[in-house]
């Protein structure tokens, strides 16, 4: 059996490994990261780059410490734990996998044809630092089977099945989040430059990408756009500026009431959810009624942006900088693995 020592210590080295590859150092890992968009063209250099950065900084041993210690580790019986893993953006997965490695248990993955490559090299890399890995995780290639809990992510017709065929076992199952932004007219150039980063990182597609802005009555969108305007490389990505200009399109043909800086849409909708180049906003007239219309769609937020202490915001920028304490859906995945002994 891994001790917890080890584990600490292996994925420690990991985010060293991490850290070298995000840096250009052509290891193995590093490189991998010019030829992912061949296999996927959202998985940009810049933001496989940028995923690999990130978590080399939580990776540190003393953050992992701080993590797990807040957990009662010891004397765990290991587990077999179905994860089936999303794959909008660069690993999206790795934190569940983290979670049941971590916990002492083991792990049967399912990876999103979306991002098998990064995926697989990951686990490959983590292996050749601490080889007993080697028994502790399964890719798995066909149907989910001997398994004893499930960690499933996916959209909600997804989740539908992932009930039916994992309901009567321990689980976890995500459906589909998004995270919206709040605005007041008070913020700064630079924050909204910020707010930037939590739309256009990984083009959009990640639940913490903000699809939705809040903004107060007669809101002008000036500053707004001014200081989005060096986020306009998106448009060098084909598959994003494809997404620009269908949605264009079919609004100019339905005559739908909307704004547009050149490279990103923006209409008055209530909705959540839109594709990338698209951000619905809707306008408020006092916080009552802000409240109101956030509460009604709760279950669907998984982050929010902005200076409002009271809707428990993130400050601008740091959507898709979690840390390890920041579970998805707001479900303390440790606890869950932990609570199954």
């Amino acid at each position: 059996m891994i001790t917890l020592e080890q584990r600490i210590a292996s994925f420690s080295s990991l985010g060293k490994v991490f850290e070298i590859a995000s840096s250009g150092v052509d290891n193995n890992l590093g490189a991998l990261i010019d030829k992912l968009k061949a296999h996927n063209g959202w998985f940009t250099p810049e933001n496989v780059r940028f995923a690999l950065s990130n978590w080399a900084m939580l990776l540190s041993e003393s953050n992992i410490k701080k993590w797990v210690n807040s957990y009662s580790l010891a004397n765990q019986s290991p587990k077999s734990i179905g994860i089936i893993m999303a794959g909008n953006i660069p690993m999206v997965g790795f934190h569940d996998l983290l979670c049941v490695l971590m916990s002492g248990n083991r792990a049967k993955v399912k990876l999103s044809s979306k991002d098998n490559v990064l995926m697989a090299e990951v686990i490959h890399t983590l292996i050749s630092i601490q080889p007993e890995w080697s028994s502790y995780i399964q890719i798995e290639d066909g149907p989910m089977k001997d398994f004893e809990a499930v960690i499933a992510t996916g959209s909600d017709n997804s989740a539908r099945y992932f009930d039916y065929y994992f309901g009567k076992y321990p689980h976890i199952i995500r459906k589909n989040r998004t995270s919206i932004a709040i605005l007041t007219g008070k913020e700064s150039s630079n924050d909204l430059q910020q707010l930037g980063w939590d739309i256009f990182r990984y083009f959009g597609l990640g639940c913490r990408n903000v699809t939705k802005l809040y903004v107060p009555d007669q809101y002008d969108f000036t500053m707004f756009f001014d200081a989005i305007s060096v986020f306009r490389f998106v448009l060098e990505n084909n598959k994003y500026a494809n997404n620009y200009d269908y949605n264009k399109a079919v609004f100019l043909l339905n005559k739908t009431p909307h704004l547009d800086n050149g490279f990103l849409l923006l209409r008055e909708d209530a909705a959540l959810f839109t594709p990338a180049a698209l951000i619905n906003y809707q306008t408020y007239a006092n916080q009552q009624e802000l409240q109101e219309m956030i509460s009604t769609q709760k279950e669907a937020i998984q982050c929010c942006l902005g200076n409002q202490m009271d809707f428990n915001c993130l400050p601008f920028g740091s959507s898709q900088s979690p840390d390890l304490f920041q579970y998805a859906d707001g479900v303390d995945t440790m606890q869950f693995l932990v609570g199954l002994s």
